[in-house]
């Protein structure tokens, strides 16, 4: 029996969510306590793979059981046994042809800046900048990124894939907090955060607009980057 879950993080408790060696990943913690109720080994599909430090508000992962289990029995008893930092939201069955990732029709992130004073209590949840931020600068140039791109010069690491499309980028400030919602389908290593990094460049007066369009349209162009820091970045919505 083939089961959906979506389920939530706090990503500053783990070294991201694809298994590791030492345990510590989201991905470890499910398949143990999964492992555990099905008496045989289960192994986790997630819609993709969050850093070490990222969050997740509604990450979603498939996984077979030999036992049948009623979602919301199933959903309690994961619940009351996985780590405190991860929460089970719902569960449903599905059928033997879906699967987390390669189902996915959206991904939405959303990337936390904290503008206020400094405060312990926000220190693993928002990336703080308590200085001046061209806004309107920002939200002009995040128009560049929509529609379908080459973002080879805003991904990082050894991923080879790098284009596709971005549906929507909202900026929104609200008191202390300004908020960089992003919606497609795909998005590849470090992506989301660099390209808040760059947006953060230009409210900041380092980059300006042209040199977006500019590295878009030419792989070969190079700007200054800055990889937005983990801590500030949700996977906020998946849509099947």
């Amino acid at each position: 029996m083939r089961y959906l879950a979506r389920i939530m993080y706090d990503g500053s408790k783990f070294q991201g969510f694809e298994r590791l060696n030492n345990n510590k990943g989201v991905q470890n913690e499910l398949e143990r306590v999964l492992t555990k109720l099905n008496n045989k080994e289960v192994l986790v599909k997630a819609s993709g793979r969050t850093d070490a430090l990222v969050h997740a508000l509604d990450q979603c992962i498939h996984f077979d059981l030999d036992k049948n289990y009623h979602e919301q029995e199933l959903k309690y008893k994961l619940n009351k046994m996985l780590n405190p930092y991860i929460s089970v939201k719902k569960i449903m069955k599905v059928s033997d042809q879906f699967h987390a990732r390669f189902s996915v029709v959206l991904k939405t992130y959303v990337y936390q800046i904290y503008l206020g004073e400094k405060n312990p209590f926000y220190n693993n949840y928002a990336y703080w900048y308590p200085y001046e931020l061209n806004i309107k600068k920002m939200k002009e140039a995040s128009k560049l990124f929509l529609g379908y791109h080459d973002y080879r010069n805003f991904v990082s690491g050894s991923d080879t894939k790098s284009f596709g499309k971005i549906d929507s980028i909202k900026i929104k400030k609200k008191k202390d907090f300004l908020y960089i919602e992003l919606k497609g389908k795909s998005f590849y290593r470090y992506m989301v955060r660099n390209i808040v990094g760059s947006l953060i460049l230009i409210g900041k007066g380092k980059i300006e607009t042209s040199d977006i369009f500019k590295a878009l349209n030419n792989i070969d162009y190079k700007i200054p980057s800055f990889v937005a820091p983990a801590n500030g970045l949700y996977l906020k919505k998946i849509r099947y």
